[in-house]
């Protein structure tokens, strides 16, 4: 019989690992309420528009203003965490989170609801910045990338589990259990929808307490002692030293160094790179990624499935968007930054361009059989007038509903009428929308940054990043704004038909002028581009 030895060196390497992934874990919990904090609300539309009898445009306010206050918070933290620490940013991020979440669950109106999303877009917006980067700051070259991907994968896997936990809410809210009964969480389910986040940013908050200060920020800071002992649990003593004397360099280097100024991105020789760049943080965005995930169980509602199967719909959106995401990050140094571009815009459009057929084939027809399936509080009187009426498309159903019962009760019974009257093939919108988050989720979702990290030269890099990002997070903003308005305005085909040109338009960008990326050095890629 053999026995296989171990040595101390690979015990000791083991034990370094296992304390990065601890800390890595902790830290990227970060990731995982942002993510929450992001998608929650699309199981709490439906519920808020009409308790604060909400016009479209303020509806998607209430959602969008999360991702204003998270922009802010993404400009600030990086310098604010440069003066009192990565981990201390994060701690804050926790402790908004939590008020965001309790301030959500107990709003009175409309207002003091944005008030507090808003408060937990400034935690989405330290997060998403300061996590990845304490995480790369503290982990070893040969992990580092599996390490800050956990941040990634915890985003996803705060997306799913939202739309898992507003279903468990909804249900449970439905049931005739005690438990259910005495916690009112049918009364009050879109509060406990939202409030349920305090739980993982308590935990976050406490979990902090077992994760030490950046080794790099306290070389900054010159806490050097502190900073050693630190690298030496991460990489142990040997590679400490190494690893320190470099930062050293690196910080001499950086005093020494003019910073890059703003007016140096629109020089003629960095066109190309960030035209590529602004145009694919637009693309990202205005093709309706956030419109489907702020808003999924109310796209689905609109096939007619009802409310419940709607929020079940909803958390196959999470698991596609997770494995998917997963494939990404397991492939994107394989096949490449470009063909993943290709395939999955090229999805995007197909997906895009079914949902629009499907919604744009549906039919809308009250007869009298339905009528009488209709719950006692729905006003059947007033429907006899659009009796065996068909409605070619969702606008002229829902203005017609309007006019009969009243914009009140049209908008409060709006699914349940929907489900009576359309005439749909749903597996063509329930295909529709999970090849759409599938196809993006192994290309514009993590390739873009993948694109911003490679593209820009590393004079300019941190502003180009930051630049792009803006405009990012503006689209993002702009598209759940108004993407309830859209489908008041326009529909539901027309709306989608809109996001699957700009895909289309994107894709034809992305094959002309996207290069590929893989396998080359920064300085590689700088001499190549940049000109």
């Amino acid at each position: 019989m053999f026995h296989i030895v171990k040595s101390p060196n690979l015990y000791l390497m083991q034990g370094q690992n296992i304390f990065i992934t601890r800390v890595a874990l902790i830290v990227a919990l970060g990731g995982f309420l942002m993510g929450f904090d992001a998608s929650v609300i699309s199981g709490v539309v439906g519920f808020i528009k009409i308790q604060f009898d909400l016009s479209n445009i303020e509806l998607g306010w209430a959602v969008s203003s999360l991702t204003l206050t998270s922009t802010l918070a993404m400009m600030l933290s990086g310098p604010v965490s440069d003066k009192i620490g990565r981990r201390q940013v994060l701690r804050y991020a926790a402790i908004l989170y939590a008020i965001s979440a309790l301030a959500s669950a107990f709003a009175p109106n409309f207002v003091w609801l944005v008030i507090a999303r808003m408060i937990g877009g400034l935690g989405v917006g330290a997060s998403l910045i300061i996590a990845p980067m304490y995480i790369a700051e503290i982990s070893p070259a040969a992990i580092r990338g599996r390490m800050v991907s956990f941040n990634q994968l915890n985003i996803v896997l705060g997306i799913s589990v939202a739309f898992f936990s507003n279903y468990l809410i909804l249900q449970w809210g439905n049931s005739q259990s005690a438990l259910a009964q005495t916690l009112m969480l049918g009364e009050f389910n879109w509060r406990w929808m939202l409030g349920i986040e305090a739980i993982p940013a308590i935990i976050y908050f406490f979990g902090l307490f077992f994760v030490p200060r950046s080794p790099r920020w306290l070389m900054i800071k010159d806490s050097v002692e502190e900073a050693k002992i630190v690298m030496e649990k991460a990489v142990g003593e040997e590679e400490a030293q190494k690893a320190l004397s470099e930062v050293q360099k690196s910080i001499q280097s950086d005093s020494n160094r003019k910073k890059a100024d703003i007016k140096e991105l629109f020089k003629p020789s960095l066109r190309l790179v960030l035209t590529i760049g602004v145009v694919i943080g637009i693309l990202q965005q205005i093709t309706g990624i956030n419109a489907v995930f702020f808003y999924a169980p109310m796209i689905f509602e609109q096939s007619g499935i009802g409310t419940d199967a709607a929020f079940s719909q909803a958390i196959w959106v999470g698991v596609i968007n997770l494995v998917f995401t997963i494939l990404a990050i397991m492939y994107i140094d394989k096949i490449g930054r470009k063909p993943l571009l290709t395939i999955g815009v090229s999805g995007m459009a197909i997906s895009l361009f079914l949902l629009a057929l499907g919604f744009g084939q549906a039919t809308y027809q009250i007869n009298e059989a339905k009528l009488n399936d209709l719950t006692e509080d729905v006003d059947r009187n007033a429907l006899l007038s659009l009796e065996d009426i068909t409605f070619n498309s969702d606008l002229a159903f829902k203005n017609a509903l309007m006019t009969a019962l009243g914009e009140e009760a049209a908008k409060k019974h709006e699914s349940t009428l929907i489900a009576a009257s359309i005439s749909i093939n749903p597996i063509m919108i329930l295909a529709g929308i999970l090849g759409f988050v599938a196809s993006f989720a192994i290309s514009l979702g993590p390739v873009m940054w993948v694109l911003f990290s490679e593209l820009f030269p590393n004079y300019i890099r941190g502003i180009a990043i930051s630049f792009a990002g803006l405009i990012n997070s503006g689209v993002s903003f702009l598209v759940q704004l108004i993407f309830p308005w859209e489908l008041a305005a326009l529909g539901n085909a027309s709306t989608f038909l809109i996001y699957g040109i700009f895909a289309a338009v994107g894709l034809l960008f992305i094959v002309w002028k996207v290069p590929e990326t893989k396998g080359k050095s920064l300085e590689e890629l700088e001499a190549n581009l940049v000109h």
